[in-house]
């Protein structure tokens, strides 16, 4: 009888052994949401509405880690080498997971192979503005002013290869104009600078654009996504300002280490999940000019195989490269 107890208590202790300890509870502590980008820029700001809502939900910290440079680059190698039990994750744009692959000469990641997708939250619109002293109202002023001045006027992004540069190179390949890229660490300090008129020109996210233009500290003239923006109705796309084919939008998506644990993964996008359904998530994400994503999972995963394709076209075109 003894031996038949103690046999049984060792198949279960081999049984609990061989499942990850986390899985059954998760999560049974604090969960880190590493933003690849400064404080205070768009991604940021998404970043701590999924946190709040997260924490709120889980009863767990949720904290965001800003971990900037390297185009995004820093952050998520930090987060491709950390535990894949989902207590890191990785809150990002477009840059790291769809973009870098085609700008960079090495990465120090796999921007396929090094992540589990969770979830797309949030998609939002591109916005051009310029500073309030620049003589240019409407795209067509900025491009006739550009192409007076050829080489003299510079555009601000968030830095290298996020989708607010490329919608900079986009501009010029599609008007047909010389104005000069000046890279920053991140989108509050290039708003700042726009704000300030160290730059004359900015393309940036509309939930960073918008309070400013409410402000009457920037002024917008187009945003660049394919429709107009319920924010700004009365702001024309860049295609009806003039600019052909000229489409581009950025988006936030969370993923997690590879090699995640299926239950963890499953934890984690049925939480993120119950979060984008809460209609206070949702409209805090409109008030800052951006839609709730629908994606998770492989569904999401795919969704970023197209995005590579589509940036990395882009980046080709523009002939954009980072050694």
């Amino acid at each position: 009888m003894r031996y038949w107890v103690s046999a049984v208590t060792a198949l279960v202790m081999a049984s609990v052994i061989g499942q990850p300890a986390q899985a059954a509870g998760f999560p049974d502590r604090g969960v880190k949401i590493v933003v690849p980008f400064p404080a205070g820029g768009s991604n940021d700001v998404v970043a701590r509405l999924l946190g709040t809502k997260l924490s709120e939900l889980w009863g767990q910290p949720v904290v965001v880690d800003n971990r900037p440079g390297g185009g995004g680059n820093i952050g998520a190698e930090a987060v491709a080498r950390s535990p894949a039990d989902g207590y890191t994750l990785l809150l990002t744009a477009p840059g790291p997971l769809a973009v870098n692959q085609s700008l960079y000469t090495q990465l120090p990641f796999n921007p396929v192979q090094d992540f589990t997708p969770v979830a797309l939250i949030a998609s939002v619109p591109i916005v051009l503005a310029v500073n309030p002293g620049v003589k240019a109202t409407t795209v067509a002023e900025l491009v006739a002013l550009a192409k007076a001045s050829p080489g003299k006027l510079n555009f601000g992004s968030s830095g290298l290869g996020s989708t607010n540069h490329l919608a900079g190179e986009l501009l010029k390949t599609r008007a047909g104009i010389d104005i000069v890229h000046v890279p920053y660490r991140g989108a509050a300090p290039a708003m700042n600078d726009l704000i300030g008129g160290q730059i004359p020109i900015l393309f940036d996210n509309m939930p960073a654009v918008r309070p400013q233009v409410q402000g009457k500290t920037i002024r917008a003239l187009a945003v660049a996504g394919a429709t107009r923006s319920s924010l700004f109705p009365e702001l024309p796309t860049m295609a009806e300002a003039g600019i052909a084919n000229f489409e581009a939008s950025s988006w936030f998506g969370l993923v997690a280490p590879a090699k995640m644990p299926p239950d963890v993964t499953k934890a984690l996008i049925g939480g993120v999940a119950k979060v984008m359904k809460d209609p206070d998530m949702t409209k805090r994400l409109a008030e800052v000019g951006a839609e709730p994503g629908t994606l998770s999972g492989d569904a999401f995963g795919a969704f970023l195989r197209t995005e590579s394709q589509k940036w990395g076209q882009v980046v080709k075109t523009a002939g954009a490269k980072v050694d």
